[in-house]
């Protein structure tokens, strides 16, 4: 990529694949995601390289709590591990580390890491790295929707006062701009309920790499992706051209 080159200033990712790298070598699925940390710390120290402001990934979904017990297990294990491991290199370099999702449902060890990561990078500048833990598209849109209703039923606002920004406000990532790109590794072209309102206009690129592979040739990659697309957001491709004129 060149400097000229546009940059999104919000990515998320769908780190999809750490599964199957692990069959592929005849290993267990927890040794996928294991090996998988690795490609978020390039994901970040990329995204970071480039001036991306904000980076989401979709970590865990509402929907993983289906998996067998001893994978879930393992991947609670890991993330408490992770978090261990990689906080202190994350204030270094000034990142500011937030998790979305519904923490509740998470164990109270992870519960207290998560909160005392957030609490550590909280007054950094430098990189917004999220990541979604027990979340879900869906369960973001309902909260958010339940809350509002709360508040009409308390008088504090009306009916009418609902509308698409009271919305988004309410989301889970609702200080933050929505997504410019989504990358999704791993071979599948689906968005599987991450991000669902925010993703409305979103980018997509989608890759065959399982995410253990993916480094920060394949994130460059997905941004000369980025780089190429034109964002009408409803215009026609004149009037966008005509504004850039």
């Amino acid at each position: 990529m060149t400097a000229n080159d546009h940059i999104p200033e919000h990515v998320a990712i769908i780190m999809d694949g750490n599964g199957r790298w692990a069959r592929k070598r005849a290993l267990p699925r927890h040794a996928g995601h294991r090996s998988g940390v690795g490609s978020v710390r390039q994901a970040v120290e990329a995204a970071g390289k480039h001036g991306v402001k904000v980076l989401t990934l979709f970590a865990f979904s509402s929907e993983n709590w289906s998996r067998p017990r001893e994978e879930v297990s393992k991947l609670m294990g890991l993330f408490v591990e992770a978090l261990q491991r990689e906080v202190d290199d994350l204030h270094r370099n000034n990142v500011r580390l937030e998790f979305i999702g519904a923490r509740e449902r998470l164990q109270a060890n992870l519960v207290e890491k998560i909160a005392s990561a957030e609490e550590q990078t909280s007054s950094n500048t430098g990189l917004r790295l999220m990541v979604a833990v027990a979340y879900g598209g869906r369960w973001d849109i309902a909260q958010a929707a339940k809350r509002l209703a709360g508040r009409a039923v308390d008088g504090q606002i009306s009916v009418d006062d609902i509308n698409d920004a009271a919305v988004a406000r309410e989301l889970q990532l609702g200080d933050l701009p929505d997504p410019d790109l989504l990358i999704r590794t791993g071979g599948e072209r689906r968005i599987s309920n991450f991000l669902l309102w925010h993703l409305a206009y979103s980018e997509l690129y989608f890759c065959d790499t399982l995410w253990p592979d993916f480094g920060a040739e394949q994130f460059d990659a997905a941004l000369d992706f980025f780089a190429q697309r034109q964002r009408r957001y409803g215009h026609t491709a004149e009037q966008i051209e005509a504004v850039s004129s």
